[in-house]
């Protein structure tokens, strides 16, 4: 840290502050861990006190707060434990999107409720939550979303959240009240910030602009600001219609394409322990990472892990960790 302190403090280091982009990250990651650190040597004092007043008055009030004191210090021990697993290039924000499946309206309902999973639980990790590019349904849910999520270790925690989701339930939207299956494909890629090379040349790139589409009415951007990017030689194509500037939309697609390649590279390294994005299964049945289900009976089951919650309102608004935890312990964060 000290040698990092001495290297922003050189004269003139500020003149190009996006130099200073790969050591201002790591000045974020190792204050990270020595806050970490030093919140769980606190709860280990604060717990040993405790104990020690336990032993002389073991009143109701004290051993409550003594059973408070140990669920806070296991909290951190699960986070510095998840924490191990994690590399250089875990610690990016994550770029997450969300598209429904077969299934219309039903589908598009289920995306969003997806898309509501993952603020609410970038909420309650304190994580910042920005939305590049929405799509609405035509009639409810959403078509497509994408999100940058920021925070300490965004990206590795939101990497085992990379699949199909399925949500079984009484449809609201079928008059019958007969059961529905839905399905969702979620992808997260590491946000990829100046100071790693990803070279994208011009003439690889077929640029679109269009009109923003909405569900009506006077929110409609009637200029043609949208912008639509397709990289030629890995046919991957993003969009970005939420700006009304057609710049911003172009620097924000921009965004999303050098993540997008730049997980296509990770992939290619780790060809024997990943599958490839083009690979991937289909949108449907046989494919999914995790069912939440709705009725005849209430249960959410990662089918990696065979985690299970019965509490499927609590999932849904946003406690993912026992989820993530199950996976990056069991993997290792290899895939």
């Amino acid at each position: 840290m000290n040698a990092i302190e001495a290297e922003l403090a050189k004269p003139g280091a500020w003149d190009t502050p996006e130099r200073l982009t790969p050591v201002l990250r790591e000045k974020s990651a190792l204050t990270t861990k020595i806050h970490s650190g030093d919140k769980l040597a606190t709860a280990r004092e604060d717990l040993e006190e405790w104990l020690e007043l336990a032993k002389d008055e073991g009143t109701t009030d004290v051993l409550e707060a003594l059973d408070g004191q140990i669920t806070a210090l296991s909290a951190l021990l699960a986070d510095a434990e998840l924490a191990a697993f994690f590399g250089p290039a875990d610690n990016a924000d994550a770029i997450l999107e969300i598209h429904p499946g077969a299934g219309g309206t039903e589908a598009q309902d289920w995306a969003e409720m997806l898309l509501r999973m993952y603020r609410r639980w970038a909420e309650r990790k304190e994580f910042g939550c920005k939305v590049l590019d929405l799509l609405p349904g035509d009639e409810a849910g959403i078509k497509s979303v994408t999100l940058q999520i920021s925070g300490p270790y965004a990206y590795g925690l939101l990497v085992p959240e990379k699949g199909i989701h399925r949500l079984i339930r009484i449809s609201p939207f079928d008059a019958s009240g007969r059961r529905h299956t839905s399905f969702a494909s979620v992808d997260v890629y590491p946000d990829v910030t100046d100071d790693i090379e990803i070279d994208i040349k011009e003439e690889d790139l077929r640029i679109d602009v269009f009109r923003a589409s909405g569900p009506g009415g006077q929110h409609v951007n009637k200029t043609s600001s949208a912008i639509r990017i397709t990289h030629l030689p890995t046919n991957i194509v993003v969009q970005c219609q939420d700006e009304k500037s057609q710049h911003r939309n172009k620097e924000t697609a921009m965004k999303v394409l050098r993540a997008r390649l730049y997980d296509l590279e990770l992939k290619k390294i780790q060809a024997e322990k990943q599958e490839s994005y083009e690979a991937k299964n289909a949108i449907g049945f046989g494919s999914q990472i995790r069912t939440y289900t709705m009725q005849p009976y209430r249960l959410v089951k990662d089918h990696r892990t065979s985690i299970e919650a019965g509490d499927v309102e609590a999932v849904l608004d946003g406690d993912l960790d026992k989820f993530i935890r199950g996976y990056l312990l069991r993997t290792g964060h290899e895939s």
